[in-house]
């Protein structure tokens, strides 16, 4: 688009940028070529959602530190119309369905740009067809409840990210639930470890009832009794049967006809724990993503050939990390699972996002087999236990 010096291009873009405010379609905006006397480089202007109310969080970089403001809707387009033109020249705006740049002139000429994003056909249809296929409904009242979805049951722009985790995680979760055989299942129960704010836990209880049509009885178990009792209140508010929040951790909670035991982000040895709950309850499905990697790591004795190596700190907590996770694995095998380890979408923003996927298997298992690649890794390394094999009672140990 060609500069028209006109302040209709300058009304143009606050238009644009108020429409993409009302509608909480605002992405991302950004004021730079600051003309004024402090160390200040430029801001960022992103939504968020604090206590149930959509805002615009402003972060003023400075050459040394950044400082940070929410402010509601309105007093929020009051500060961008002050900025603009007068504190800073320049804008970059970013809407769910347009891009748009601003340049103003030490002249005051204006340059304005603006691009719509428009799908073609074949993309529409594509999203079209993806969307029939997801797992969850926007439309779902938990998610109101939780703060993923607003009033008007519209994705909240600052959630996009968790709505994405939760349909990854259900996805993942449909398809073990399809090759376990649990779907056929008139009733099963589900414990899920560490549920937090449980957007998961309610998200496979939706998942289970509305959508299979089970019976199903759900556990969210959580450390903290404050969200325990967030989490209980809000499956009373809703009316929801089949799913309770209990105050406890994986460590001690006893395992009650467990079909589905799922723990995500369980710190070093509680990933132990929640795995030898599943093995021990019978569980047809195990679902961990472990972190925080700690009890191997000084017990392994480097191997010459890989010293050189692993004296970078690093590397040698990543091989700690590969080495534990992957005993877990042939562990679980040993037990009768068939056993998957692979990335997922982070559920809490974190690198973290490793999962451990064990499916009960139905055919007979070379239970020596998968003791002795074990015990083989083992002398390798120089350890001489994994916290899981004294769990399950193994005493293989290295003398």
């Amino acid at each position: 688009m060609p500069a028209v010096v006109s302040s209709a291009e300058l009304d143009a873009f606050f238009n644009l940028l108020n429409s993409a405010v009302s509608g909480q379609q605002l992405l991302k905006l950004v004021l730079s070529k600051y003309r004024g006397s402090e160390p200040l480089k430029q801001i960022q202007v992103r939504p968020v959602q604090l206590k149930q109310q959509w805002l615009l969080s402003f972060t003023y970089k400075y050459q040394t530190n950044d400082v940070t403001r929410n402010l509601d809707a309105a007093d929020a387009l009051t500060e961008i119309h002050s900025l603009l033109g007068n504190s800073f020249s320049a804008a970059n705006l970013f809407t769910v369905d347009a891009e748009a740049q601003l340049a103003i002139s030490k002249k005051g000429k204006v340059l304005y740009q603006v691009k719509q994003l428009q799908l073609s056909a074949t993309a529409q249809a594509a999203t079209h067809n993806r969307e029939k296929h997801r797992y969850l409904s926007l439309q779902r009242p938990f998610l109101q409840e939780l703060g993923v979805t607003d009033a008007q049951q519209q994705l909240i722009p600052s959630m996009s990210r968790k709505w994405k985790q939760i349909n990854k995680f259900i996805e993942i979760f449909s398809n073990a639930v399809q090759e376990s055989g649990l779907k056929q299942r008139q009733q099963l129960h589900v414990a899920d470890f560490g549920s937090g704010k449980a957007y998961l836990t309610f998200a496979m209880h939706d998942y289970l009832t509305n959508t299979l049509g089970l019976q199903a009885k759900v556990t969210g178990v959580e450390l903290r009794q404050n969200l325990v009792d967030l989490c209980n209140n809000t499956a009373e508010k809703l009316s929801l049967a089949g799913i309770h929040f209990e105050q406890g951790d994986v460590k001690h909670f006893k395992a009650r006809g467990i079909n589905v035991m799922i723990a995500l982000h369980a710190c070093d040895i509680a990933t132990d724990y929640a795995i030898h709950m599943g093995i021990a309850t019978g569980a047809e499905i195990i679902m961990c993503s472990p972190c925080c990697h700690k009890q191997l790591r000084p017990q392994m004795k480097l191997p010459a050939v890989l010293a050189p190596m692993l004296t970078h700190g690093i590397h040698l907590g990543q091989e700690a990390e590969m080495v534990t996770d992957s005993v877990r694995a042939l562990l679980l095998e040993a037990f009768g699972y068939n056993t998957k380890v692979f990335e997922f979408v982070s559920l809490e923003h974190t690198s973290k996002n490793k999962m451990i996927l064990a499916i009960k298997n139905k055919q007979k298992i070379n239970k020596e087999k998968y003791l002795s690649q074990v015990s083989e890794i083992k002398q390798f390394y120089g350890i001489n236990q994994h916290y899981l094999e004294r769990l399950l009672n193994i005493t293989d140990e290295i003398k």
